[in-house]
């Protein structure tokens, strides 16, 4: 383990990507130690990804792009400017709102920095808003598109730990709400605080209909997602084939963005993000074979049982490890390295699969808004032209909403657990 964990580290003080370095520290343990089951490793990799479940990742990352070639961000943006926009900070209102919808139909926090914060960004710099303030609260915000359902990191934690993709998406609905509301509640206490700008609006109650109707196909997507599976008409790989559809008839029949160049661009994207994925899911099944060979998770329990730690303290160090290490390495590979390690003893001291998932994915969704790596921060930078540290800073007052959330999920397990046992 000291030559895994060595290596590893000097692998990515040479900035090798997280992937690659996992694959070549397991490469070295086994060359070193059991070169005579280096000929199974091909087979072990292959076994990594050759899961059913995992056909639903691609599948909800396309449909997250076709939505936005779709253009459906500009109509949930004038819907919630109609319910919000009139109070004070309004635009930073539809910000938190636009992203809690849009969170819960693409299921990819850099997707919904990019769609909200290329709109949004720009409209609230020119209407007076400080740029870093308009720049951290899309980041922010962008974060319950990890949590609120359908999720691409649930759904991958899902294959990892052999659970439920059903039961994880309900656990992640009230704290994803949770975290909704704690920002509508931060940034009016802001807006109120720094004088930001009402927007003059003063909507009818039959024109507020008449945009929820426009706006229903677009607002129910989420609804039917998650409704199909939780009821059990779809698994997860079927609702994720559904949503692909329901996404291009939206944009072909109804907005009539999507044209045949987008919908190419959009599988090419979709082709890209989901290697990476697959390679790192690879990779790491060295890692986690090199765990089993090692009987780490085991002495983990052994070490955990002896210290007498209740499972509340331990959900509470686990939350500090997830938030230190989401620093420093990417969500999908920091899934990959943490679930096999932690979960067995977290399951070992009562804690609930379920619960630990989304303790897991919401502590690392404050990590990609968060320097040095944060894929979010690197996006918002290359729209609002501003860099990371900045942003950064813009964002704190928002992801305390997110830590804050966390910490109530360790505290009160109902709070994730109730859904999915009320249901399912």
């Amino acid at each position: 383990m000291a030559v895994l964990i060595f290596s590893l580290v000097v692998l990515l003080a040479l900035s090798i990507p997280i992937a690659y370095s996992i694959g070549i520290s397991s490469l070295l343990y086994f060359a070193l130690y059991h070169p005579e089951l280096m000929r199974i490793l091909p087979q072990r990799m292959f076994a990594g990804f050759n899961s059913y479940t995992l056909i639903a990742l691609p599948l909800f990352i396309l449909m997250g792009f076709l939505m936005n070639e779709a253009g459906i961000t500009k109509r949930l943006i004038n819907f919630c400017l109609m319910i919000v926009g009139r109070l004070r900070g309004g635009l930073a209102l539809v910000n938190v709102a636009a992203s809690m919808i849009f969170g819960g139909i693409s299921g990819s926090s850099t997707s919904d920095t990019a769609s909200v914060g290329s709109i949004l960004i720009p409209e609230m710099e020119q209407r007076g808003y400080p740029r870093r303030f308009a720049a951290g609260i899309t980041v922010a915000s962008s974060t319950m598109g990890m949590i609120i359902p359908p999720s691409i990191p649930v759904v991958l934690y899902a294959v990892v730990a052999q659970e439920s993709v059903g039961q994880l998406f309900l656990g992640g609905a009230i704290p994803g709400i949770m975290i909704g509301i704690f920002q509508f509640g931060i940034a009016s206490f802001l807006a109120h605080r720094h004088n930001f700008p009402k927007e003059e609006i003063r909507p009818r109650p039959a024109e507020i209909l008449k945009e929820a109707l426009v706006s229903s196909y677009v607002l129910l997507m989420p609804v039917l997602i998650v409704g199909i599976v939780v009821f059990g008409v779809a698994t997860p790989t079927e609702s994720s084939a559904i949503g692909v559809l329901y996404a291009a008839i939206i944009g072909m029949a109804f907005t009539r963005r999507l044209r045949l160049p987008a919908l190419w661009r959009s599988v090419q994207k979709t082709v890209m993000i989901s290697s990476k994925i697959m390679i790192i899911i690879a990779l790491s099944q060295l890692y986690i074979y090199v765990l089993a060979l090692e009987r780490i998770p085991e002495a983990l329990t052994q070490v955990m049982a002896g210290l007498d730690l209740g499972p509340v303290l331990f959900m509470l160090i686990f939350g500090f490890i997830v938030l230190l290490i989401g620093t420093f390495i990417d969500v999908s590979p920091a899934i990959l390295l943490l679930t096999p390690i932690f979960l067995p003893t977290a399951v070992e001291v009562g804690v609930s699969p379920v619960q630990f998932g989304i303790v897991l994915v919401s502590g690392l969704a404050v990590g990609a808004c968060s320097p040095p790596v944060g894929n979010c921060l690197n996006v918002c930078s290359a729209i609002s032209r501003m860099g990371i540290g900045p942003i950064f800073v813009g964002a704190m007052p928002f992801l305390a909403a997110n830590v804050l959330v966390m910490i109530l999920c360790i505290l009160f397990p109902a709070i994730v657990l109730w859904l999915p046992t009320l249901l399912m």
